[in-house]
């Protein structure tokens, strides 16, 4: 009674759920290691932000990459700021999702070389070919704490690199660009500020990383596992459903043969 498997119809079917089980599993695995990932830059993140600062220099240094394993390190560098060449980046949003730009701004080291600020963001000015109001910094000697992060780049965060800009205004964080444009090498990264804070709250300092959020991934992997687990039992009930009803349609179908003919109606008598 299980000829029927044989049909275009249901050999179709059994082709579909061979293509759809390892599809699941492989899907299944990605979010698994979605979640390895998350969970394994969480754990990073909070070693770095708990690390001891210290001096930017001793981490990075002209044409330097940041490496991962540096992401976030808490790092000092004192200096003092060369207000001429503070531009801005554009399309960044703050705390609570506004549009505005971050503040960059190149900080000459008191040993000697160049190492960029991150400030923090403020409002985009009414035009965009217009520089924005930014609050000044303090003259002399300063001392900045922040947060090591690595140069941007368009594959890593999806921002479109544009160079037809208005003066002063980047969209990516890049100390290779940045130390061509000030004709002096500059330190590889940049310090995102978190100390000291700004007056007024402007610049607004960037929040620290989120290191405790391990999002929905685990429970998706276990989603699409159960998915590729309910496709061969999926067909099994349908199969055996429509033996059944092959079954039932068969015993109806012999029933109505053997329904015995009603008596013979006598002929009408002739005269």
């Amino acid at each position: 009674m299980y000829r029927f498997l044989l049909t275009r119809q249901w050999l179709i079917l059994a082709l579909l759920a061979l293509v759809l089980i390892p599809t699941m599993v492989e899907l299944g695995f990605w979010q698994l290691h979605r979640h390895e990932h998350k969970v394994a830059q969480n754990a990073l993140i909070s070693r770095n932000l708990k690390a001891a600062p210290v001096p930017v220099a001793s981490l990075t240094a002209p044409g330097h990459t940041v490496p991962r394993s540096d992401y976030w390190r808490t790092v000092t560098a004192t200096g003092t700021y060369d207000t001429a060449h503070q531009v801005v980046v554009r399309r960044r949003t703050s705390a609570d999702g506004r549009i505005g730009v971050h503040v960059l701004i190149p900080l000459d080291l008191k040993g000697g070389g160049t190492v960029l600020v991150n400030r923090g963001w403020v409002p985009s000015a009414a035009s965009q070919q217009a520089f924005p109001d930014v609050p000044g910094v303090p003259a002399g000697e300063v001392t900045v704490t922040g947060r090591l992060k690595a140069d941007e780049t368009t594959s890593a965060s999806g921002i479109k690199d544009i160079s037809d800009l208005p003066d002063r205004q980047v969209m990516l964080i890049s100390s290779t660009q940045e130390a061509e444009r000030l004709a002096r090498p500059v330190l590889g990264g940049y310090v995102e500020q978190t100390a000291p804070e700004s007056v007024g709250n402007s610049p607004e300092l960037i929040e620290a990383p989120d290191d405790g959020s391990i999002g929905p991934h685990m429970a998706y992997a276990v989603q699409w596992w159960l998915f590729a687990a309910g496709v061969p039992v999926g067909y099994v009930v349908l199969a055996r459903r429509e033996k059944r009803d092959r079954v039932e349609a068969a015993a109806k179908a012999a029933a109505g043969e053997q329904q015995p003919a009603g008596p013979e109606k006598p002929e009408p008598a002739t005269a």
